[in-house]
């Protein structure tokens, strides 16, 4: 009975080591995000071609908004094209599409059991798309559901031309076009977070950032080298950072500008998608943990590189070791209490949750505190006190959701063809919530940089 008790003990030991270390890590990058003023580029004429991909399936509802988006962009005209991939759509969406004046690629299945999804249509469309990279010098990815900064392009450009020849991607400010009740308020939350302190973080340390989904530019000599789409798990953004950071490979972010995302406002609608998330990303994860090993000993990658992406990789884990660790404390009590009661000494054995419960605490105090700057910085609201409850509350919840979601995320990570759609309701943003509107935020950085101007 002593040996299980002392290997109990080992596992507990190992599993607070891992959380400790994961947000220590963390905490660590998150100092480098305390800075106002995120533009890191010289300004440049537009210059870059760009192809603009948005794929969507039966999207009738929302299509129009990030159409005329498109067309009210602050680039010359001639410089960019949009296509509208219609996914397999039994509605209206292609026909609205032409109609507003975009180009339009339909895709159907050819058979009943052909994959589908968002890296499936991807794939085709590039098939679709000859001499691509000769006719662009860069593609834009966006969901059908967004709205983008008018001025994206132009950033983005400057971005590009200002960079290093190993630049690749750039990834732009991941904004929400609803916080509205509990479920979108926590994306709105651990957004607003990740955009600033691990994002920008990462970013002011040297790091790759992460690839958020949409929003994102990639070169086309980068994907015509790689053959065109060729990531299809079910997280192809983070599938395709890890990707492109192995191949030493440097993926910018531009906190600057930023791209609108509809969140999700159902409790069953949030968990499905979060499941689609932790399936994807634990098959990439085990798939390129012994890739970036490798990458590490040759060189190819630095160590702190290897760092960042490790614990990107693993951090979803953090979840899980949590949730086992209290069950392991629990047994290991419940032990002393019972058939390892005699053994010499079992009651200063006694292991309480206080550690973890503290991790907690500390976890949760790191959230607000970066959420309070964040928040202030990059959307221009200041702590509130009355807001803080409703916080509290979403946060507590949806962490339980998240973690539910990572359980059957590990279970189910070897499926990667089943995409489970996000359904998508909201033409235009919840005005009385968004605090910067959408389409609008770029005057409040044109302010901040006349400012700065007059200053110097």
């Amino acid at each position: 009975m002593y040996t299980v008790l002392m290997v109990l003990n080992g596992l507990m030991g190992i599993l607070m080591v891992w959380m400790s270390l994961t947000l220590v890590f963390q905490l660590i990058v998150s100092v480098f995000g305390f800075k106002k003023k995120t533009e890191d580029y010289k300004q440049h004429d537009p210059e870059l071609r760009f192809l603009v991909l948005i794929p969507a399936h039966n999207e009738e509802g929302v299509i129009a908004g990030i159409i005329d988006n498109m067309q009210r962009m602050q680039y010359p005209k001639e410089l960019y094209d949009v296509y509208v991939l219609a996914d397999n759509c039994e509605d209206q969406t292609a026909e609205i599409s032409r109609k507003l004046g975009a180009k339009v690629l339909e895709f159907h299945k050819e058979r009943p059991d052909e994959p589908t999804g968002k890296s499936v249509v991807l794939q085709k469309a590039f098939q679709a798309l000859p001499g691509y990279e000769q006719n662009y010098d860069a593609v834009f990815f966006f969901d059908a559901d967004n709205l983008v900064d008018l001025n994206m392009f132009s950033e983005v450009n400057s971005q590009f031309l200002d960079s290093d020849d190993r630049t690749e991607v750039v990834q732009c400010y991941l904004g929400c076009k609803n916080k509205n009740g509990l479920v979108a308020l926590f994306y709105y939350l651990t957004y607003t977070i990740s955009n600033r302190f691990l994002q920008y973080s990462r970013q002011r340390l040297g790091l790759n950032c992460g690839i958020g989904g949409t929003g994102f530019a990639v070169r086309t000599r980068y994907l015509y080298q790689r053959g065109g789409w060729t990531v299809m798990s079910l997280t192809e953004d983070t599938e395709l950072q890890f990707t492109a950071t192995l191949e030493g490979k440097r993926v910018l972010w531009n906190n600057h500008v930023r791209v609108y995302d509809e969140k999700p406002t159902k409790w069953r609608a949030s968990l499905r998608q979060r499941i689609r998330w932790a399936q994807g990303h634990w098959f990439v994860a085990f798939r390129n943990t012994g890739r970036s090993l490798k990458a590490v000993f040759t060189g190819k990658i630095s160590v702190w590189e290897f760092v960042s992406m490790f614990v990107q990789m693993y951090f979803p884990s953090t979840y899980v070791a949590m949730v086992i660790n209290m069950i392991l404390v629990l047994i290991y009590n419940l032990l002393l209490l019972g058939p390892a009661k005699d053994i010499p000494n079992s009651q200063y054995m006694v292991i309480s949750l206080t550690p973890t419960l503290l991790s907690v605490i500390l976890f949760v105090y790191m959230i607000f505190v970066q959420f309070a700057w964040g928040d202030w910085a990059d959307n221009g609201q200041r702590p509130s006190l009355l807001r803080l409850p409703k916080l509290l509350l979403s946060f507590a919840l949806n962490t339980v959701l998240a973690g539910l979601a990572q359980f059957i995320g590990l279970f189910k990570y070897r499926k990667q063809n089943d995409w489970d759609k996000t359904e998508h309701t909201m033409a235009v943003p919840e005005s009385e919530t968004c605090q910067i509107q959408v389409l609008d935020h770029m005057k409040l950085m044109e302010e901040d940089r006349a400012k700065a101007s007059t200053i110097a």
